[in-house]
């Protein structure tokens, strides 16, 4: 059983940084697609990105946001930067073992955190 556990998420002003990370079961990282998602209220699910393989991201975050990875601690990081009001949501992490056709689709993944809130006061 994979398990996936989001931290770090906070209030912040427009224009700062938070780093959440997303502990996980020991053996996944580097073998399973990892994703981002985010969750604000009213909204449907969306990517923010994923790591299989090599990173990508949504073009809503490229440039801020950055995933990065520690298997030595079985963790991986969404370092987030220049936060914009519109970056408020609940963010989650996932991951799938399967063949990745999809990575930018929730139903890629098979197994998800809790997710942590990220609230950006303008």
């Amino acid at each position: 059983q994979v398990q996936l556990v989001e931290s770090g998420g906070g209030l912040v002003q427009a224009g700062g940084s938070l780093r959440l990370s997303c502990a996980v079961s020991e053996g996944v990282l580097g073998v399973y697609a990892m994703g981002w998602f985010r969750q604000a209220p009213g909204k449907e699910r969306e990517w923010v990105g994923t790591w299989y393989f090599s990173k990508s991201y949504s073009e809503s975050v490229r440039g801020r946001f950055t995933i990065s990875r520690d298997d030595m601690k079985n963790t991986m990081y969404l370092q987030m930067n220049s936060l914009k009001p519109e970056d408020t949501a609940i963010y989650y992490c996932a991951a799938s073992g399967r063949v990745q056709t999809a990575p930018m689709s929730p139903q890629s993944y098979d197994y998800w955190g809790r997710g942590t809130q990220v609230t950006v006061s303008g």
